[in-house]
């Protein structure tokens, strides 16, 4: 070697050779492996990828945050025509932070292109949801936009393909691509209310005056709307009961269940426009969940296809408390449900019925 100096440790068996330059030996988020038999990429596709949810969650793809900081990825970037200039600049950007964990990008407007080969299928966009816009008023706009995504996805991703739903209502949105791609198996279909679990810890935590990592065993219950129901009769704080923490219920019922609820409506007006960053964290932190293993005694939320667990109709998208090993997940069974949560979540379960009515055009028979 030139420079016998420039190399910090050298490790060496049958498998693999890896040289670890000195210079970032003790900062783990920025070593370079110099040469190593290296993963398979993993193929990430990204719809609405110029808006601005994607625009947040690219780049945390492309660092490693959503996968690993060994795990390379590559991103097929979808947007609608009229955006394919916004997207040019965002993948200039993505090129100039020159990350060593992204090995391909493409761009393009071409619903087979885009999905071609993708593991991992992030459906971000749809029309958005604006100022005193009802949910239900999108339901129609973005219906056909995702009966030819699942078809797509069927017809053109990896074998092992999986797919979050973002993009609202992320639920019925996420059971009309499910019910156009029935090639795919049910339990690789996904909708997110992380978002909706990161926003009730944040609140319990902030009541209780603890930090949110003390906040576990929160589970939202059915929709990703204003009828979802985040379950603080569940909660822990530190491993206690939240309630032997916060013993004010009435604040419980009816400040903290509509704050979570309406919260997304509460940014709206506050900037005029959607969640954007904090909805790309729960993007990152549903992947993470789904992909890892949930620690022992927890659970996290998101939106599944109901085995009829909890009463809730076999078949509809709904969230569920969640355990995940790896490759593999399954609804919690067991959790207390008393009669003040049982009326929450047939609430928000009634809300998705009428949401599957009003789209059942849409659904093959």
């Amino acid at each position: 070697m030139d420079n016998p100096d420039r190399f910090a440790k050298i490790r060496l068996n049958r498998r693999k050779f890896v040289v670890i330059r000195s210079d970032f030996v003790g900062n783990p988020t920025s070593f370079y492996l110099a040469s190593r038999r290296m993963k398979k990429p993993i193929r990430v596709t990204v719809t609405g990828a110029a808006g601005q949810i994607g625009y947040s969650l690219l780049f945390r793809i492309a660092s490693g945050s959503m996968f690993g900081p060994d795990q390379p990825v590559a991103l097929n970037l979808l947007e609608i025509p009229p955006a394919m200039d916004a997207l040019k600049g965002v993948v200039m950007e993505l090129e100039d932070c020159a990350f060593p964990l992204l090995t391909n990008i493409v761009a393009t407007s071409d619903l087979n292109e885009g999905f071609k080969d993708t593991n991992w299928a992030l459906l971000v966009g749809s029309v958005p949801r604006k100022a005193g816009m009802e949910r239900n008023d999108l339901l129609g706009i973005n219906g056909k936009i995702f009966t030819g995504q699942g078809q797509a996805i069927e017809k053109n991703a990896a074998s092992d393909v999986r797919i979050l739903v973002v993009g609202n209502p992320c639920n019925t949105n996420c059971l009309i691509a499910m019910n156009n791609a029935r090639g795919i198996p049910s339990e690789r279909w996904f909708a997110m209310t992380r978002l909706d679990e990161n926003r009730a810890k944040a609140q319990l935590a902030t009541k209780a005056g603890v930090q949110v990592s003390a906040v576990t065993n929160m589970a939202i219950w059915g929709n990703h709307s204003a009828t979802q129901y985040p379950d603080f009769t569940n909660a822990r704080i530190n491993g206690k009961p939240a309630q032997d923490l916060i013993t004010d219920e009435a604040w419980l019922k009816d400040t903290f269940i509509p704050t979570v609820q309406k919260r997304g409506a509460a940014i709206i007006q506050a900037r005029g426009l959607s969640s954007a960053a904090s909805a790309a964290n729960g993007v990152v932190d549903t992947v993470r969940s789904l992909t890892g293993e949930t620690p022992n005694g927890d659970w996290h939320s998101v939106c599944v296809c109901s085995d009829g667990s909890y009463g809730i109709e076999k078949g509809l998208i709904a969230s569920f408390p969640i355990r995940s090993s790896g490759n593999k997940w399954e609804i919690v069974q067991g959790v207390p449900v008393n009669a003040f949560s049982r009326s929450k979540i047939d609430a928000t379960v009634a809300e998705l019925l009428e949401e599957k009515a009003a789209v059942q055009n849409l659904i093959p028979a």
